[in-house]
């Protein structure tokens, strides 16, 4: 499905699971992700909740415009729609990595239109490794393009545990990865958010809803350090750490996190007294 912004720029979106369902969970997702990396969670989430997967602008198939996109201004774009659509009144943002940092500038800018949040892998700042991680990648990008890009991200993106005992071969991986390869311009204009984005944390003090902190024990780029950090700002804020999973939750560790959300979403929504 398709929903214009106010610039006249597309979102593409999809919808999923249960009409009638009194919850509704809205999934961003990574840098080089589209709606397909949620494809694992859809079957098991479906039977209990409304669904929304979408990509941002620059990912899968929404538009791309003609300047980047900073992680207010992607939440602003998804404000835009959810607004547009009729969610239940208990709706939860799940979002990955690059769309972790975009849930979490909505959490803090558009309070109003989510109950929870969920925040997967992802960053409230960066140090001096982490750029040097993105360097590499986005260095790779200009010089073989997406398919080199995705051979230096993976062992960065996947757990140890994951390249040693992996749910798909690497092999499999990598050819499906590059069939649905989005163009290098596409990731440098999304990278540049990354690259301009500062520290979250004090930002993330703000936030009033039940938000769940979820990391890899693995991740070598979001580390569960970041993940503790988020969890001490968040003034209702829970944390897991997953042993034996890196960076890409939502393929390597797929059940653990259908139950995490799943229990997430069952919990009441304390009141302010």
């Amino acid at each position: 499905m398709r929903h214009c912004l106010p610039d006249g720029l597309e979102l593409h979106y999809e919808l999923h699971g249960r009409a009638d369902a009194t919850q509704a969970m809205v999934f961003l997702n990574g840098l080089s992700q589209s709606t397909a990396a949620w494809a694992g969670l859809v079957h098991a989430l479906g039977k209990k909740y409304r669904l929304v997967l979408v990509d941002l602008l620059f990912q899968g198939q929404s538009d791309e415009a003609p300047e980047h996109r900073s992680f207010e201004e992607h939440a602003a774009d998804l404000a835009d729609l959810l607004r547009n659509l009729q969610l239940p009144a208990d709706t939860i943002l799940v979002g990955i990595s690059y769309g972790g940092a975009v849930a979490q500038r909505f959490l803090v800018k558009h309070p109003e239109l989510v109950q929870r949040g969920v925040l997967l892998s992802t960053f409230p700042f960066k140090d001096a490794y982490f750029d040097g991680i993105s360097t590499s990648w986005k260095q790779a990008l200009l010089a073989g393009g997406y398919p080199l890009m995705l051979d230096v991200m993976l062992p960065f993106v996947l757990g140890r545990t994951y390249f040693l005992n992996p749910i798909i071969t690497i092999e499999n991986l990598k050819n499906s990865k590059t069939s649905q390869s989005p163009t290098p311009d596409r990731l440098l204009k999304l990278v540049r958010a990354t690259e301009e984005s500062g520290n979250y944390l004090e930002e993330l003090k703000k936030v009033q809803v039940p938000v769940l902190v979820v990391h890899g024990e693995e991740d070598m780029l979001c580390t569960p350090e970041m993940g503790r950090a988020m969890y001490q700002s968040l003034p209702h804020g829970e944390l897991e750490i997953l042993p034996h999973v890196g960076h890409t939750l939502n393929l390597e560790c797929i059940p653990d996190l259908i139950q995490l959300l799943d229990a997430f979403a069952a919990k009441a929504i304390p009141v302010e007294r």
